[in-house]
């Protein structure tokens, strides 16, 4: 039988999976490599979005990380959240 291109993507170099079943592909936000830079345009307008539904506004300069965390928050707070 051979692999797809899907799976062997999920491959590490050892040919074990890199992710167990079960185990969430998110790192945590401290562990991005790109966390530092700007947030996204689709991560401004998401925000823009959710910050006008809960009155709250969306500090200058936010990072990918600081933005991905204020999602999450304000997900929770309007019920968006899974």
């Amino acid at each position: 039988m051979t692999q797809t291109q899907d799976e062997d993507s999920t491959r590490g170099t050892d040919g074990t999976n890199d992710q167990a079943v079960g185990d969430s592909a998110e790192k945590p936000v401290e562990q991005w490599a790109t966390g530092d830079e700007p947030a996204t345009g689709p991560q401004m307008s998401y925000l823009t979005t959710l910050a006008r539904e809960a009155g709250r506004d969306i500090p200058e300069g936010i990072t990918k990380g600081d933005a991905s965390l204020l999602i999450d928050e304000l997900q929770q707070a309007s019920g968006r959240g899974a």
